[in-house]
């Protein structure tokens, strides 16, 4: 039900068309979310035939016919249910990427410092670019703000993990 709280939430703060939903989730949400446009419109769908939004269409210049959403009281009660159940529950985040690390002792020291070496400027590339978001106002800053957090501490962990494989290949004279 999270992206039903994302839609609704958006929603919420202005009626929108559905590219523009996909568009602002791509631009602002996407450490947050993986929501495609096609699922964004089923989802449309589904929630229109719920009556938590309703869809009206709207043309601009010779511009082909697109479909406006919007929230109705229903979608707004929607809204504030899936928020709560949203904010108080912890969901625990999965690492796929550990599989691999499952696995690292089946390399020799040197290859896999180099692999966790790439994995680690990949890294400080989505670092950098995730501190030089600009700020946003209100709670949407603290999606930023989490993202920044937990890339930050990734680093610091792999960091660590590097400096251990190196550590482990120094032989004693």
């Amino acid at each position: 039900m999270d992206r039903e709280l994302l839609l609704l939430g958006l929603l919420r703060q202005a009626e929108m068309h559905g590219y523009q939903l996909a568009e602002f989730i791509q631009r602002n949400l996407a450490s947050c979310t993986t929501l495609k446009k096609p699922t964004a419109y089923y989802l449309l769908d589904r929630m229109e035939k719920s009556g938590w939004i309703t869809r009206s269409s709207e043309r601009e210049g010779n511009r082909p016919e697109r479909n406006v959403y919007s929230l109705t009281p229903q979608g707004e009660a929607a809204f504030d249910r899936l928020l709560r159940e949203n904010l108080a529950r912890y969901q625990p985040a999965a690492f796929e990427n550990d599989i691999g690390l499952a696995f690292l002792d089946a390399l020799d020291e040197p290859e896999a410092h180099a692999l966790l070496s790439q994995r680690r400027a990949a890294l400080a590339a989505q670092l950098a670019q995730a501190r030089a978001i600009p700020p946003h106002g209100g709670s949407h800053q603290l999606v930023i703000q989490h993202l920044v957090h937990h890339l930050t501490a990734e680093m610091t962990w792999l960091d660590e993990v590097l400096a251990g494989l190196a550590a482990s290949s120094v032989e004693p004279e």
